[in-house]
């Protein structure tokens, strides 16, 4: 049978959307997701979503990684399944809708800006080197220098499969501070098991790990190899952050139609 989608990116990091408000598009199997996003032979993207009903919510948010597995949270994937939910006239001042880690708001601005209101973090475990942190997806955060010049692929696999997070695997990512509010950050996406062009949930967490007010409202401006995004959000000690806002372009790329096998 033949599908219809949408393509949208946020700051690179791109994704194949679906509107399963009819419910007709429930059945996708893992290898068929798979398939549509694999750069080669289908769509290509770094994941696939669903846009879904959910009493209560304005809608339901379903994403699959690109390797066919049903996924943790996806920042840029929200904000992008919020604009496809604005222009498939579900049109609100602002949005109240649920995804696997629970439920998120967002609004989108006059200038196309997508916001994303993402979960608190109430646990940040530090190490003499990195950190980790969880804004929806786990993150292995590193603060390094010349940050471009880094093996992210082969570095990030090292600790991704190392013994300590292959089990569950763990997203990294390398921040270099540029200025007292600026951030470079570059990530090797678990599920992806590549650099992606941008990581909404490992901008966040790099973000709350530079905050440049020691307590209180904090605004951290973000590049990535994509372009560029900025976190919201308060410090209340090293281990508490909330009101944590993801801010950023989303943006319809082309549509399309794709057969699927079965």
């Amino acid at each position: 049978m033949k599908m219809e989608f949408y393509k949208y990116q946020g700051t690179g990091n791109d994704f194949v959307i679906v509107d399963n408000r009819k419910n007709e598009y429930s059945f996708l199997t893992s290898k068929q997701v798979k398939h549509i996003c694999n750069r080669n032979f289908g769509v290509g993207a770094d994941g696939l979503m669903l846009l879904s009903n959910k009493d209560g919510f304005d809608f339901e948010m379903i994403y699959y990684n690109s390797d066919g597995n049903l996924s943790s949270m996806c920042g840029n994937g929200g904000r992008c399944l919020v604009k496809f939910a604005y222009h498939r006239g579900i049109v609100r001042s602002s949005y109240h809708f649920m995804a696997v880690d629970g439920e998120h708001d967002a609004e989108i601005d006059g200038d196309g800006t997508v916001s994303l209101q993402m979960q608190n973090v109430d646990k940040v475990n530090y190490h003499n080197t990195y950190a980790i942190v969880n804004t929806g997806s786990p993150h292995f955060v590193k603060f390094a220098t010349e940050v471009k010049d880094i093996d992210v692929v082969t570095t990030g696999q090292e600790i991704r499969y190392s013994k300590e997070f292959v089990q569950q695997g763990i997203n990294v990512n390398f921040v270099e501070s540029t200025e007292e509010d600026s951030i470079f950050v570059r990530t090797y996406e678990r599920g992806v098991e590549n650099e992606t062009l941008s990581c909404g949930t490992g901008v966040t967490a790099a973000a709350l790990l530079s905050a440049h007010n020691e307590n209180g409202f904090n605004t951290v401006r973000v590049k990535t190899l994509g372009g560029n995004l900025s976190v919201e959000f308060n410090k209340i000690d090293d281990q508490h952050f909330d009101d944590i806002w993801l801010c950023g372009p989303a943006e319809l790329v082309f549509t399309g139609t794709i057969e699927l096998d079965s």
